[in-house]
């Protein structure tokens, strides 16, 4: 039985491989898709479907989500099998940090939140996503009670940042950027993977 596999949301891809290899983590990662993110029932599914494949090859698998919108329908899944996932709602809070998402929500509630990973797919999964290529007036349905986007940028690049430039402009919304890194991502999940066996 190999030690440790990892069940990553597609949407972590590029910054869990970046933690891992950082870390030297002598793991296994699996992937479910980004997309189902706009159905959290078929992430249930697809992390139970994972879990059962992985769960008898591996000591520990840790699955590496928020509640992301499961309304806590993860929870009994990861108990059945014996998984572990990180703490947290979304990678939203996790990349800002617990304490400064807080703050954040509380200061301004009106706010669109990308990653490095909804700005290089914001086309694909927000625009085709929600229609919005095929009816554009929806998008002053779904954003009007935003004031603004705030993006937490996991790792400096300019065409990244000129992007959410261009998606704030598209949504008619102040544009703010802020450095964030891997933020409790990394820690969180390091305390997972590096959790002595029982």
């Amino acid at each position: 039985m190999k030690p440790v596999a990892l069940l990553i949301c597609g949407a972590l891809g590029r910054e869990v491989k970046a933690i891992v290899d950082g870390h030297g983590w002598e793991v296994d990662v699996y992937g479910v898709p980004a997309m189902l993110h706009f159905y959290p029932k078929k992430i249930v599914e697809a992390v139970e479907r994972r879990l059962a494949e992985l769960s008898p090859r591996y000591a520990r698998v840790v699955v590496v989500y928020g509640d992301c919108g499961t309304a806590g329908a993860l929870e009994p899944v990861l108990a059945r099998y014996g998984a572990v996932s990180l703490r947290g709602p979304h990678c939203y809070e996790m990349f800002a940090g617990a304490r400064e998402f807080e703050r954040l929500t509380d200061d301004q509630p009106g706010t669109f939140f990308l990653t490095d990973w909804l700005v290089r797919n914001f086309e694909r999964a927000v625009v085709r996503g929600l229609g919005l290529d095929r009816y554009p007036d929806l998008k002053h349905t779904y954003f009007r009670n935003y004031a603004g986007v705030l993006y937490l940028q996991q790792v400096p690049d300019g065409r990244l940042r000129a992007k959410a430039h261009e998606i704030a402009s598209f949504l008619g919304l102040p544009l703010q950027v802020r450095r964030v890194g891997f933020g409790e991502l990394e820690t969180r999940l390091a305390e997972l993977v590096e959790r002595p066996a029982a």
